[in-house]
């Protein structure tokens, strides 16, 4: 294998390493391996040698430039590697399936002696796991001296999704007898277990350790020891654990509407959803839904007029597998029924079912109209008229093979001129496949279209940057900052304890702001 690597190696071109290498460290080659200078090494630095590898992970490009390159090219200019460069490394190959790849870095960290690093035997593990190999994985767990609970868990969490919930179960027990003191994650990981197993007894068991450990619940805690209860047989236990329960949110109330529609018990059914209300659950889509299909199947929907409508509800309310069977079940078949399971399942990303179901419907002689014909993107055969969302679509397939001159050529070719949405699919591709030329005829044109939205250049400016056109990327950017044009600043946000929590970029208006950042930087110093 790792001849094979070098031979990758010698065969690629020596610039593609130039992140690497300042001017006067290019000439060291294998050929002339003189060693660099330290202050060469300036340049030439661990951070930058990380970066690339987690690029390569992160784009999924690991044919073209195989992350392990990477590595040893660092390695052939004096670099060490860090904990970070082993994680890096390992999710990349992971992405790659590449299992020998894998095993060699393994090898590696045990002769660097970054084993007993935590986080780089749980990259390890998740490896092993990804492929398959959970006996490996285990051999990494069980060579950590000392694991902590993050560990526990991971090997835990290992065992559940490669459906062994009894080796998961029994690791449960030998956490606990160690002294180990699980948190919400962990039991999350064991509950899951037990509805694999479909234990009652176990399930059991694990609803009273947490009442004894106190050990805070969540919505997906919850709602999983409903199910558990309910799928094997006991209503009974499932509605009194859910009586108990503190942590009642949408998810928890509509667990435990379903269990009850499931056994049978519609008044209790009716009575959960009527008092939603009185404790300030607000009806999600998808719980005033559940309770929809009960009614109108009796005597509102006895031709499938409304199949349409439950299907498009369930669609867009995430139970894809819902509006599948209102659709089988259907007596109604008609150009909306067909529309709203197929825009259904594209939604969803099941592209192949989508186009499936399309020419099922073909075949049945319904004719589909443009709203069809946004989803399945091939109206050949059919007069439907092409609109701008048609073209779309195809531009985004296009620029997402990275067929970029094959998109280029379709967008000249519209009988319409193309909108910030067409070039700004098209920009996306170019930055994704960093085509330079391109990428400029994208920003030049919405440049014309909006002059003031700084989007454009700012994907631009980042093609330039991967390009190593660092004067013309410092060039948009300063630009950006003259004209005073302002990108609409990320945002991210995240549920604790049933209250939403926004971040926007260089935002510092959190209350926890300090604590934030405390506990960021206590993690940075573990990682290094």
């Amino acid at each position: 294998m790792r001849a094979c690597i070098q031979q990758r190696f010698h065969q690629l071109p020596h610039t593609r390493f130039s992140f690497l290498h300042p001017p006067r460290i290019h000439a060291y080659t294998v050929e002339n391996p003189t060693a660099p200078s330290r202050e060469d090494y300036a340049y030439a630095n661990v951070f930058l040698w990380n970066t690339m590898i987690r690029k390569q992970a992160k784009n999924g490009d690991i044919t073209r430039d195989p992350p392990l390159l990477y590595y040893i090219q660092g390695l052939r200019i004096g670099l060490r590697p860090n904990g970070q460069t082993f994680m890096y490394l390992l999710k990349a190959l992971v992405s790659g399936k590449n299992f020998n790849e894998g095993e060699e870095v393994h090898a590696s960290v045990v002769r660097t002696g970054f084993a007993s690093r935590e986080f780089v035997s749980g990259a390890l593990l998740e490896f092993y796991v990804a492929n398959g190999f959970i006996g490996q994985a285990r051999q990494v767990f069980d060579e950590m001296p000392q694991p902590g609970l993050v560990l526990w868990t991971l090997m835990i969490m290992a065992y559940v999704c490669l459906t062994h919930p009894g080796e998961a179960l029994e690791l449960f027990r030998t956490m606990r007898g160690v002294g180990v003191m699980p948190d919400m994650v962990a039991v999350t990981t064991v509950v899951s277990a037990s509805g694999l197993l479909g234990d009652l007894g176990v399930a059991k068991t694990i609803h009273c350790f947490i009442e004894k450990s106190g050990v805070e619940v969540d919505a997906f805690v919850s709602s999983t020891l409903i199910n558990t209860y309910g799928e094997y047989g006991s209503l009974t236990d499932a509605y009194r654990f859910f009586q108990e329960t503190a942590m009642k949110n949408t998810v928890v109330w509509n667990t435990m509407i379903h269990q009850s529609l499931e056994h049978n018990n519609l008044d209790l059914g009716k009575q959960l959803f009527d008092s939603m209300p009185e404790r300030d659950v607000a009806h999600g889509a998808l719980e005033a839904g559940a309770w929809i299909p009960y009614y109108v199947n009796n005597d509102l929907n006895r031709d499938g007029s409304l199949d349409s409508s439950l299907i498009d509800m369930y669609s867009k309310c995430g139970d894809i597998a819902k509006a599948i069977q209102i659709f089988e079940e259907s007596p109604r078949r008609d150009l909306f029924t067909w529309t709203s399971i197929i825009c259904g399942l594209a939604m969803h990303g099941h592209g192949k079912k989508a186009l499936c179901y399309f020419s099922e419907m073909n075949e049945s002689q319904v004719s589909p109209d443009e709203v069809t014909m946004v989803f399945p993107v091939n109206g050949e055969g059919f007069r439907v008229g092409s609109e701008i969302e048609h073209y779309g679509c195809m531009i985004d397939l296009l620029g997402r093979m990275g067929c970029l001159k094959e998109a280029y050529d379709l967008i000249m070719g519209m009988p319409m001129e193309g909108n910030e949405i067409i070039w700004g699919s098209f920009l996306s591709a170019c930055r994704v496949y960093n085509n330079v030329e391109l990428g400029e005829v994208a920003a030049r044109r919405l440049l014309e279209l909006d002059p003031r939205d700084p989007w454009g250049r700012v994907m631009l400016s980042n093609i330039y940057a991967e390009e190593a056109k660092y004067d013309r990327s410092m060039g948009l950017r300063k630009e950006i900052k003259e004209k005073g044009l302002k990108k609409s600043p990320g945002c991210s946000s995240i549920e604790v304890n049933g209250s939403v929590h926004g971040f926007l970029v260089e935002d510092n208006s959190h209350p926890c702001y300090n604590e934030i950042n405390s506990m960021l930087e206590k993690i940075e110093k573990l990682m290094n």
